[in-house]
């Protein structure tokens, strides 16, 4: 019996917590194997555990070396996902970054409206100097002062960092030496990028006061293109949900709402314009959610597109980094600034980006989830509108189905596992106790269940995983670009776990008043083809340019 399936059975004893002193050092029995095989669904004889327990003993104390170890969550493990499946070729060449840009921009007669130009409307106005970096900045702040409150959307306002970069920003443009689109307009992040000087709370009540004195990769690139930070926004509490240690982040289509999560604080401030764009992340969901509570638009790039340094690590193998706006072409521009190796997040393949006007959508080949799409759901009909008016538009729609043939809602214990690494100091210390949420189901629950899951178990999981990566290959060799419903837990489950890119974009409202959205899913590093897709159907519809009252006298919350 080889040596590390039998290892199992001496980490499915311990509890995290005080407890785990206490088990350590009590003798490990046959008694107490018996018990522990159960847990996991192995069942050795009497004689087989017994003959193990010595080697367990061993394990027992190379455990308690290991967690003497200081590990921050900043380091990964050596292993690294790699969602490239077998014969697999990157596009060859890089094109120039290319989007429509817009003319005859002018500043309006009501600058409220301002909240709600895109980026390239903005960027034409700091560039032709009708309006400063400063002025805008300011219109912003003052936004997100007005309403952040209400939607309990912000953790820091950089106020000081933002009104000197924008100050440098004009300086620079003044002096003819305009950088792009996105020099001088702000921006916000996720408040678990790290951010030099300004606190770094993972929304989360253990870590509300911390500091991690570094900017994260995209964040200093934002700063390069010459953004400038205005704010950290919230997120649900280590990377789940819209409850932070400070509240419940809302949807500003009804504040009695919650924003959903994680990247809850990015997509309710792009939503209301208190940001032009900001930056949030996914592991499952976590872009997708909010963008379809707050009708955003928002891109999950592929895994390995962009740097994750300087990130709070939830699951090494499925963290992934991309922007919340207002459309796709606003997060084309974003995504531009921010993607490409770093040197230091060894996940980043150099893989190029070739979004230009010479991208033919309707020569895209298109394909549709046609049993997910036909299901009975409340907003059904706007999810048909969508597929109706892109076949007006002359593209054909082949259906096309995703892999089911392999256990796939059994591989979502990868973030279980991994999120519980990330954790560990938390769940042993016993601070875990400090979250604002104690369910069954929040994380200090799930971090402690996931100490009782085998190595060996996990790893059969990732085995099971790079099939599906090979499957999906197979299954989009003759689509470009794929269309799901948002709401679809398949197609969100398979395709955050294979690392497939996707822009979720707002497609009506249901009776209630709030947003609804669409997804447009690519290939692997495909975000090109996909954005301009995308950018192609809004081009066909308004939904991007509506948004929701600001009178919030009016709506409670909940």
């Amino acid at each position: 019996m080889k040596k590390t399936t039998i290892a199992i059975l001496g980490a499915a004893c311990f509890v995290s917590g005080a407890f785990v002193a206490r088990v350590a050092e009590e003798k490990l029995t046959v008694a107490i194997l018996q018990d522990a095989q159960k847990v996991i669904g192995l069942n050795f004889t009497d004689a087989q555990l017994d003959s193990t327990i010595s080697e367990l003993e061993s394990y027992r104390k190379d455990y308690a070396v290991l967690r003497k170890q200081n590990l921050p969550n900043n380091v990964a493990p050596a292993l690294v996902f790699n969602p490239i499946p077998v014969g697999y070729t990157f596009p060859a060449g890089k094109s120039m970054f290319e989007v429509e840009r817009p003319t005859k921009v002018k500043l309006p007669r009501k600058r409220d409206e301002l909240a709600f130009y895109s980026v390239p409307q903005l960027a034409e106005l700091v560039r032709t100097q009708q309006i400063t970096s400063e002025e805008l900045t300011k219109f912003f702040i003052a936004r997100l002062k007005k309403y952040g409150p209400t939607l309990e959307c912000i953790t820091t306002l950089t106020e000081e960092l933002a009104l000197q970069q924008a100050r440098q920003a004009d300086k620079e443009i003044k002096a003819g030496k305009y950088k792009g689109m996105l020099h001088g307009i702000p921006f916000g992040v996720k408040d678990l990028l790290s951010t030099e000087k300004y606190k770094t709370t993972w929304g989360a009540m253990p870590y509300k006061d911390q500091v991690i004195d570094e900017d994260a990769t995209v964040v200093q690139r934002l700063q390069d293109a010459g953004g400038v930070l205005v704010a950290k926004t919230t997120l649900g509490a280590l990377a789940m949900g819209d409850v932070w240690y400070g509240g419940k982040t809302r949807s500003p289509w009804d504040i009695s709402k919650g924003s959903s999560g994680s990247s809850a604080g990015s997509a309710a401030a792009v939503a209301a314009g208190l940001l032009p764009y900001a930056i949030g992340t996914e592991t499952l969901g976590s872009i997708v959610s909010p963008s379809t509570a707050c009708g955003t638009t928002g891109l999950r790039p592929t895994f390995g597109r962009v740097s994750r340094h300087g990130a709070m690590a939830l699951s090494w193998s499925m963290d992934k980094i991309g922007p919340i706006a207002r459309s796709a072409e606003d997060c084309a521009i974003v995504f531009n600034a921010i993607y490409g190796p770093d040197g230091k997040d060894q996940s980043v393949y150099d893989a190029p980006f070739n979004y230009n006007k010479s991208i033919d959508p309707k020569k895209l080949r298109v394909g549709y989830l046609k049993d997910d799409f036909a299901r009975e759901y409340g907003f059904a009909q706007n999810d048909q509108a969508t597929l109706e008016a892109l076949r007006k538009a002359g593209v054909e729609l082949v259906p096309i189905s995703l892999p089911d043939n392999l256990p796939i809602s059994e591989l979502i214990m990868t973030i279980s596992v991994e999120g519980a690494a990330a954790f560990e100091e938390l769940t042993l210390s016993g601070r875990d106790s400090l979250l604002v949420a104690q369910h069954k189901n929040a994380w200090p629950n799930t971090f402690r269940a996931a100490r009782f899951i085998p190595a060996v178990e996990y790893l059969q999981a990732q085995r099971v995983r790079n099939l599906l990566v090979q499957q999906m290959q197979e299954t989009l060799k003759d689509v470009d670009v794929y269309l799901s419903p948002s709401f679809a837990s398949n197609n969100l489950v398979v395709t955050n776990l294979t690392g497939h890119p996707c822009v979720v974009v707002p497609n009506g409202f249901q009776k209630n008043g709030m947003p609804t959205t669409i997804t447009f899913m690519g290939k692997l590093f495909g975000e090109a083809e996909l954005l301009s897709f995308a950018k192609f159907y809004q081009g066909l519809t308004q939904f991007e340019e509506q948004h929701p009252s600001m009178d919030f006298s009016k709506k409670k919350k909940s």
